[in-house]
């Protein structure tokens, strides 16, 4: 199974709306799921911070995430941005089927 969910956060809905959108453009995602008004701390260059992100859940497949990736790179405004792949083990097979025909695999 290839399907996974991408981890990412943005500075805001806008940014999250444009990335996600230039993502199922390319059929690199098949959907993504925006949540604002994440309350996100962290350590950044010796200081503690403290930002209201919003978050998004994109669901696609193992072998677009280098592609998808590249992309998210081009478009985010952060200079690390947090992106990561999480394989789905298990789940609803007319759903992960779903997440495959909405790609480009």
């Amino acid at each position: 199974m290839s399907e996974m969910v991408v981890y990412m956060t943005v500075k805001n809905r806008d940014e999250a709306k444009k990335i996600a959108a230039a993502l199922l453009e390319k059929k690199l995602i098949a959907c993504a799921n925006i949540i604002e008004g994440a309350i996100s701390m962290y350590e950044w260059k010796g200081e503690l911070c403290e930002e209201i992100e919003a978050v998004v859940l994109m669901k696609s497949c193992k072998e677009l995430f280098e592609e998808l990736k590249s992309t998210v790179l081009s478009l985010h405004s952060y200079e690390v941005p947090a992106l990561v792949g999480i394989k789905i083990d298990a789940g609803h097979e007319p759903f992960l089927a779903w997440i495959r025909s909405q790609t480009k695999l």
